[in-house]
């Protein structure tokens, strides 16, 4: 793009506001908290390296002061292991993030006390970010990447741990949906095999009558190159990503649950530079149009009576 690639510095973070506690003998470094992730958890912290970056510039256009702590706190080779974070690919990730911070933001507007389900939200600090002070927050994650961000991040009385696999229904346990659900899925349906993603998709559709889900896709052939193990954005080589969706694939996922009653797509939202005034407009962009990330909403309606049983 038409930004200047420069490396990410650590000296631009300000220094952490406070260190968490570390367990004896586990961290190297003082006053941080020692990373272990590998494979699809660590892109957790290719995450955040990207946001945190996009937001400590002046003109961002994500203000995330809780991803910039997070990374003073880690230990972790940020650098060394997954490359300097690219301005574009920071800002694309965080245009990306801003994106569904909105449609948190609007069913919580229609919601409040709703409840926001968010599977394998990994480091993401989007509670922070769009929180009303009265919405139930479920964070549904493995145990090592759990187990980090139980570490560093402080949860309150609204917002529940849950250590599961999201493909494994018991995290649906407990959650109540007449007061409204939203299940986001940042970064994370790509991972799964396509037949995981449709009985995921299925099993929200039927959990949760008059939910919401929204999920964010490549395309069938970035899905193709991450399998064929060619570096990703950046440099920087992701694990395979067996699940992708072209645009003209997007009224399939009907096909996913019959209390599926609406399928959309939500446009990114505008940024900065050429980046920023192409992403909400490349669904208009010939080469783009199929070949380009997604960000998609399912609306779930009540379940056919044949379905849950009733005459």
């Amino acid at each position: 793009m038409s930004e200047t690639v420069q490396p990410l510095v650590r000296q631009a973070y300000p220094p952490p506001a406070h260190h968490p506690t570390p367990h004896s003998g586990r961290n190297s470094v003082p006053g941080r908290v020692k990373a272990d992730l590998e494979g699809v958890p660590e892109t957790a912290l290719w995450t955040l390296h990207h946001r945190a970056a996009e937001s400590a510039r002046p003109d961002t256009v994500l203000p995330d002061p809780r991803a910039v702590q997070l990374v003073t706190e880690i230990e972790f080779p940020f650098q060394e292991r997954l490359g300097a974070a690219r301005p574009w690919l920071a800002q694309a990730l965080a245009l990306r993030a801003l994106g569904f911070d909105g449609v948190v933001r609007a069913f919580l507007a229609d919601r409040p006390d709703g409840t926001v389900v968010a599977l394998g939200e990994g480091l993401e600090t989007q509670f922070w970010r769009v929180d009303n002070g009265r919405a139930q927050w479920v964070t549904v994650d493995l145990d090592a990447p759990l187990a980090l961000r139980r570490r560093l991040l402080p949860h309150g009385e609204r917002q529940r741990l849950v250590a599961c696999d999201a493909r494994d229904s018991q995290w649906m346990a407990g959650i109540d949906p007449s007061r409204g659900v939203l299940v986001t899925a940042q970064g994370l349906l790509m991972y799964l095999q396509p037949d995981q993603v449709t009985r995921l998709i299925a099993a929200c559709a039927g959990a949760f009558p008059g939910g919401t889900m929204v999920f964010d896709t490549v395309s069938r052939r970035f899905s193709a190159r991450t399998r064929a193990r060619a570096k990703g954005p950046g440099g920087h080589r992701l694990p395979p990503m067996p699940w992708g969706m072209d645009a003209a694939d997007r009224d399939q996922l009907r096909q996913a649950h019959p209390a599926i009653s609406e399928v959309s797509e939500v446009p990114f939202p505008v940024g900065r530079g050429f980046l920023g005034h192409l992403a909400p407009r490349a669904a208009a962009v010939p080469l783009l149009r199929t070949d380009r990330p997604l960000i998609i909403r399912l609306r779930f309606g009540a379940a056919p009576a044949s379905l849950t049983g009733q005459p």
